[in-house]
């Protein structure tokens, strides 16, 4: 891979190369590759972070953080238009899709849309006003779709300010990433126990 981009940077058509939804290690391999060949390497990843995925906190983040990488997370507001309580009438076709995962979610986004409403804020502009506060992100590819969209939670988000307390939702009205537990394999002991003789 790098030497195809090597090529396109002597070129002129590349300047810097960024990555796309790359798990924490593949970060570590592209770019102890890329220092190998004395290549600056990934210089940004673009991830799927918002308030209701946040699974890149775990190994993705800490892995741009090491290796220097600026983070531009895409979907910082996914759903934000969603019903949660909505008629069936209304929904389009993809907020039927996710609907179940948000149903699931109901509690937590119901605690939410209090505190955004306490603060006299759209949730949309709180949540990416969350993102903006976040250490190292760089730039969120917000996507609107309409000007209003674009006129309304988006650039009211970069006026924002949150506190520090606000800044750091608990998992209470955001859902941390959930850390999976490791599996054992059949007829491996378990962790801390001492293996059968």
């Amino acid at each position: 891979m790098w030497q195809a981009m090597e090529t396109l940077v002597q070129q002129g058509k590349v300047v810097y190369v960024g990555s796309s939804n790359f798990a924490g290690w593949h970060i570590a391999q592209a770019n102890e590759a890329a220092k190998a060949r004395h290549f600056l390497g990934l210089v940004s990843e673009q991830s799927l972070y918002n308030l209701a995925s946040r699974t890149v906190e775990l190994e993705v983040l800490p892995a741009c953080r090491a290796y220097g990488l600026r983070r531009d997370p895409v979907e910082p507001a996914r759903g934000r238009n969603a019903r949660w309580s909505g008629s069936s009438t209304a929904d389009t076709a993809r907020r039927k899709s996710v609907q179940p995962r948000y149903e699931r979610m109901r509690p937590q986004l119901e605690r939410w849309e209090k505190l955004c409403a306490d603060l006299g804020e759209e949730p949309a502009a709180v949540a990416l006003a969350w993102l903006y506060h976040q250490k190292g992100v760089t730039c969120p590819i917000i996507g609107p779709r309409t000007l209003e969209q674009l006129e309304g939670a988006s650039l009211r988000a970069v006026d924002l300010a949150l506190d520090a307390r606000r800044s750091r939702p608990s998992t209470r009205s955001s859902p941390a990433p959930a850390v999976a537990r490791p599996r054992r394999m059949p007829g491996s002991s378990p962790p801390g126990s001492s293996p059968a003789r």
